[in-house]
């Protein structure tokens, strides 16, 4: 009887929280992969200097091919992609992407334009790892393609 309290309030919970915020809650797209760029972290090194820190095991997927999947955030109008931000969570409900436990987004350079989805989609290519302090994306993920 408890478990099915606690089920009806999960459920409860949930379906508050759209009516809420007009939002349906975000498919749960976070894989190793993302858990990894999360990895990155950003170090004080100085009073007003901070830089960027990239663990080993984030490294080791520098120019590696690699799988995704994500919601498109759009950085210019247009009908059709070729570039644009990859975020693990949608437009929604993202206002602090690379914070906490959300990992920062990953700017994607694609093969072939796509046309914008609201829906997560799913891509492959290669990942670049931006290590230095030049104002540029820290991951870039080139050649993408659309799975």
């Amino acid at each position: 009887m408890k478990i099915r309290k606690l089920v009806f309030l999960f459920m409860l919970f949930a379906f508050s929280f759209e009516a809420a915020t007009g939002q349906e809650i975000h498919t749960e797209l976070m894989t190793p992969t993302w858990k990894k760029l999360a990895l990155k972290h950003d170090k004080q090194v100085g009073k007003l200097k901070w830089v960027s820190v990239f663990p080993d095991e984030l490294k080791a997927l520098s120019n590696k091919t690699i799988e995704l999947p994500g919601y498109i955030y759009p950085t210019k109008a247009s009908q059709k992609f070729s570039e644009f931000l990859l975020s693990v969570v949608p437009i929604a409900q993202c206002p602090y992407c690379g914070t906490g436990d959300i990992p920062e987004m990953v700017m994607v350079k694609m093969k072939k334009p796509i046309p914008f989805d609201s829906d997560p989609i799913k891509l492959r290519g290669r990942l670049l790892i931006n290590v230095s302090d030049n104002g540029q994306p820290a991951f870039t993920l080139t050649d993408a393609e659309l799975l």
